[in-house]
């Protein structure tokens, strides 16, 4: 049944791929041409030279794309994420052999109708290095994960280990790789291993901007207390964001959007204790503001409403986004 799915452009996909002579392979729920392309000589493009492609139609391949892009820059390499049936997954990344083409995608396409009513998001690449390891038991040392990481993974760098943000009695271990392809080979081994220290399974992740948020409150620690002359001192504990905000600034995050600006407003205040505020959200990646009202009851200082008016905010925000 797949092979009915978008038949029309799959077969117009062939019949480029076979006039061109290019050559996609398809690895682990993406297909690449290129890394390096025919003719390549040299070393591969230094960092800052992938762009990301966001919004995709799902029926659209690589024999719209790649032109599309080789026509602002020579490319190293095109990746296109694909589903079990055969439709991509809504976005891309291409990698120029400059950062000039990489700059030049962004400024041509970002915004750009590949289909009447379809304008998809192009923007900087962010080749990640970091990888967050999450769940391991407290008795975890640092010296014993690096030791195990070596074993498993190439390209080890840094680790850092830190109280987890969203279990209680477990860590969260940062690790820092060589390089993009290197943590991206790591996150593959450890999710597919199912890896496992101290009896206790592990929740693998890129490191996102908003956990480095969270992270910056605390310090590194070897343990889940330290010894302090005579008195055992605590790590101080994170605190995780509400699960509307915590799910919208992911789903920002996944999506490459950039990190939601709230903005709110009293502007209506009833002798019941009802407040009502204006509220916008700015999210980098969207070109337009979500903007609307909402009522929340004083029941405590003003700055925690506030923070619930961010709450249902998020969750509408959610809504308007297609996120149950």
């Amino acid at each position: 049944w797949t092979n009915s799915i978008n038949q029309a452009n799959k077969m117009a996909l062939l019949a480029w791929a076979k006039e061109t002579g290019i050559k996609l392979v398809q690895i682990n729920g993406q297909r690449r041409y290129g890394a390096p392309p025919p003719g390549w000589v040299g070393n591969p493009p230094p960092a800052g030279t992938e762009v990301f492609i966001g919004k995709l139609p799902q029926d659209v391949y690589e024999n719209v794309l790649i032109p599309l892009f080789q026509s602002v820059g020579r490319l190293y390499e095109f990746r296109l994420m694909m589903t079990f049936s055969g439709l991509n997954r809504g976005f891309a990344y291409a990698k120029y052999s400059s950062r000039r083409g990489a700059k030049n995608a962004i400024a041509a396409f970002h915004n750009f109708e590949v289909r009447k009513g379809h304008a998809i998001v192009v923007c900087k690449s962010t080749e990640k290095c970091e990888l967050s390891v999450d769940g391991l038991a407290t008795l975890v040392r640092r010296q014993e994960l690096e030791a195990m990481l070596r074993r498993v993974t190439e390209g080890v760098l840094r680790v850092s280990l830190y109280p987890s943000p969203c279990q209680k009695q477990a860590q969260l271990a940062v690790l820092k790789y060589s390089s993009h392809q290197a943590a991206a080979m790591a996150k593959k081994t450890l999710m597919e291993g199912n890896v496992r220290l101290s009896g206790v399974a592990i929740k693998v992740d890129w490191v996102k901007p908003d956990l480095k948020q969270k992270l910056q409150l605390c310090k590194e620690k070897p343990s889940s207390s330290r010894v302090q002359g005579s008195k055992r001192v605590g790590v101080p504990k994170l605190v995780p964001l509400s699960p509307a905000l915590d799910r919208l600034n992911a789903l920002c995050q996944r999506q490459y959007l950039g990190t939601p600006l709230f903005l709110t407003k009293c502007i209506q205040e009833n002798p019941n204790g009802w407040l009502r505020f204006w509220c916008r959200v700015v999210i980098p990646g969207c070109p337009v503001p979500f903007s609307g009202f909402t009522w929340v009851r004083q029941d405590g200082p003003r700055r925690r409403v506030h923070e619930e008016v961010k709450i249902a905010v998020a969750l509408q925000v959610l809504q308007r986004l297609g996120e149950s």
